[in-house]
């Protein structure tokens, strides 16, 4: 989230109570950032590859080459599950930051949501990682959805901040896929050493990865209360 979030001091009524919203605290905005960037560039990569595998770096030789192979053996509901999500994320920021009271943002925001939860679950029935990759999905997954489902449901009740809330908790849970991205970068890097194979340690990044994700913005909320960054 960037300094110019709406939260400069604004108040606002949760209930009987005057809640104040403070700003997005800097690690949380680089953290946010970069998860976005890293999402958007696995997603370009994925289409670009899908679209011209020849060209796309995964000959033979590429460690990547193997995942590659996956993913275009199911090419549709890879795409059907990553364009969404991509959308999904490049819209979360004008959603989370709001920068205005349009509704349809919002509705938009939900619905994506919810096709890429099911998406999802469609794509944990090819996994790299084996059971390990698809209980991590399972878990992680249903969170997302959880999380997305309460905050429709706050948003219906007009409970800003416990909306707020759980939008939170689903976008940081969606992002915790680009945070397995630099686990993978690492166990790729040490494979020479490990000789593990990427269905060996895909399913282990997956739940480190998204474990980080969902504990770091857990503890962050908690440590809030309600004082969270919301325009009422």
């Amino acid at each position: 989230m960037d300094a110019k979030a709406p939260a400069r001091g604004i108040e606002m009524r949760e209930g009987s109570s005057r809640v104040v919203c403070p700003k997005y605290p800097g690690w949380l905005k680089v953290g946010f950032w970069i998860c976005v960037v890293i999402a958007v560039a696995v997603v370009l990569r994925r289409v670009a590859v899908l679209a011209h595998p020849t060209q796309g770096g995964s000959g033979g030789s590429s460690p990547t080459a193997g995942l590659d192979a996956v993913f275009a053996s199911h090419e549709a509901l890879t795409l059907a599950h990553i364009l969404p999500a991509m959308a999904f994320v490049l819209l979360s920021p004008f959603v989370l930051l709001q920068r205005s009271r349009a509704m349809r943002a919002e509705r938009v925001f939900f619905l994506l949501g919810a096709w890429v939860g099911v998406t999802a679950y469609a794509m944990s029935a090819h996994p790299v990682g084996g059971w390990v990759e698809r209980s991590a999905v399972l878990l992680f997954n249903s969170l997302f959805l959880f999380s997305l489902v309460r905050a429709f449901v706050a948003a219906r009740r007009g409970e800003a901040v416990e909306k707020m809330r759980w939008m939170l908790r689903s976008v940081a849970i969606l992002l915790g896929i680009a945070t397995t991205r630099p686990v993978m970068g690492v166990f790729f890097a040490t494979s020479r050493l490990t000789h593990l194979e990427p269905a060996q340690f895909f399913g282990v990044a997956f739940w480190i990865g998204f474990s980080i994700n969902t504990i770091a913005i857990e503890l962050w909320l908690r440590s809030r209360g309600d004082r969270l960054p919301v325009v009422g």
